[in-house]
């Protein structure tokens, strides 16, 4: 599996300029940011002065490397009295609730036939900066300088001159500006000569020891608030991150795609329904290997629930994701049931991971499964009442043996209200009293909606509505 992604980006920022300049209906995305590199000179000098302002309020500076002079990273020096930590893992999670500069050390032994050879030495993504050491050697580090350390992999090349068989020592300063810091994940801990099999790798993970050399208190940055740099430097911009992480790519071999973004363009919904499937296309095109599976997933509920139906940009984007679904190959795992109120990012990965799956089962494995939850097809009115027709109907239930929850209805005055709605075989039927000539219905059209209608594979059905008036997005470009 090849992941590659960038929280909180935009869909255009993964498109390429070719396709965005090509479609007349993106092309004023274009426009904006070629416009906003005439004053580029002046953004950046603000940005930089704004950064530095933010930093000094929000993260440590770290003031330099009191325990290297104290032999800290030597091999002879006696680290007895040092506690243990096993590793990989975030310094807070081990109970060590503090920012500042924390040391790690492990001593391995190496056979004799390593005596004089390079090695290697990886090491997981470390949250803030590191110097890193070898035998007393300093063989690494990555500090400020380098963008988003917290996630850089740490790969360091061991010269043979360091390298004797028997104990060799190796020695971390991790320092952490703010949040959380340590060992946090994605990447390997291991020490090999280059090219080793896996079965010549020594690996680093489980227990080391550690000493804290300097303790602060905890910062708790607003993240959402730190500047973000201007033009080609700014990972929101028009094809930045089609060239820097997609682009690379298309050299290898791939089967299929899963796509998980939205949120940043909840407010231009209506543009979306274009800039998604041309960024589909487009990637099909990079890649020449036909129409790949491309499978997505759709907005979670989020945001407090609101008491009466109202419009929803988040109900906007979502109808954009189902539309994406006319593109051939195309599967959409509905999560409108398993979001957080108070959290962007939904706590159930399985769920998100199992209605993903049965796309890929069904759809590219041909398994006699079902891939989706109810989507709409149809809809007619007869007399008082709306019936609503489906795709992927089967068994269609609520999980709470309760009406149909999330169903409002509006007649030509456009004014929705809330619903009555019943099961009858594979439809629904909806109506109110208060709407005796109704002539649309809407369901889950809400940033955070209560549901309840699924099929007999226990999958949700995907909100929808059946009018195509104006909506909060429609004229955002």
């Amino acid at each position: 599996m090849i992941h590659t992604s960038w929280g909180g980006t935009p869909a255009e920022a993964w498109t390429s300029y070719e396709a965005l300049a090509s479609t007349p209906e993106l092309k004023p995305i274009l426009d904006r940011y070629q416009e906003s590199l005439k004053s580029l000179p002046q953004r950046q000098a603000d940005y930089e002065r704004a950064l530095a302002q933010w930093e000094e309020k929000n993260i440590y500076a770290d003031p330099g490397n009191k325990g290297g002079a104290l032999g800290y990273a030597n091999v002879v020096f006696n680290a007895a009295d040092w506690k243990k930590m096993n590793l990989p893992q975030y310094i807070e999670t081990a109970g060590l609730n503090i920012d500042g500069a924390v040391w790690f050390r492990k001593e391995v032994d190496l056979p004799a036939g390593w005596a004089g050879k390079d090695l290697v030495l990886n090491l997981t993504a470390i949250d803030d900066y590191d110097t890193t050491y070898f035998n007393g050697t300093r063989v690494g580090g990555i500090g400020k300088e380098t963008a988003n350390s917290y996630m850089t992999p740490r790969r360091y090349p061991i010269p043979a001159s360091l390298v004797h068989a028997g104990r060799n020592v190796i020695a971390v300063r991790v320092f952490d500006a703010a949040g959380e810091g340590g060992f946090g994940g994605g990447g390997q801990m291991t020490l090999a000569p280059p090219r080793a099999k896996p079965n010549d790798t020594i690996k680093l993970d489980g227990a080391w020891v550690y000493k804290v050399e300097l303790a602060l208190e905890p910062k708790r940055p607003d993240w959402g608030s730190r500047p973000q740099a201007p033009g080609p430097n700014n990972q929101n911009s028009p094809s930045v991150l089609y060239n820097a992480m997609l682009a690379p790519l298309t050299p290898y071999a791939i089967r299929g795609a899963i796509w998980y973004q939205g949120e940043s363009n909840a407010g231009r919904a209506y543009q979306y329904r274009t800039l998604f499937p041309a960024m589909i296309r487009d990637w099909r095109k990079a890649w020449s290997e036909g129409d790949f599976p491309f499978y997505f997933v759709q907005l979670a509920n989020w945001q407090p629930a609101k008491s009466e139906p109202s419009e929803s940009e988040w109900a906007e984007l979502r109808e954009a994701q189902t539309m994406t679904l006319r593109e051939p190959h195309t599967g959409m795992a509905v999560i409108i049931d398993i979001g957080d109120t108070n959290d962007i990012h939904p706590r159930n990965k399985l769920d998100v991971g199992h209605r993903l799956a049965v796309w890929a089962l069904a759809g590219t494995y041909r398994q006699k499964i079902e891939s989706s939850g109810p989507l709409f097809g149809s809809y007619s009115i007869e007399g008082d009442t709306v019936r609503i027709r489906f795709t992927h109907s089967g068994g269609l239930k609520t999980t709470d043996a309760q009406a149909p929850k999330g169903f409002a209805i509006a007649g030509a005055d456009r004014k929705f209200i809330w619903a009555d709605a019943r099961i009858d075989g594979e439809t629904i039927v909806v109506s109110s009293h208060n709407v005796p000539r109704p002539v649309a219905v809407r369901y889950a059209w809400a940033d955070n909606p209560s549901v309840n209608l699924y099929n007999g594979a226990n999958l949700p059905a995907s909100p929808f509505r059946t009018d195509d008036w104006p909506g909060l997005t429609a004229q955002r470009k």
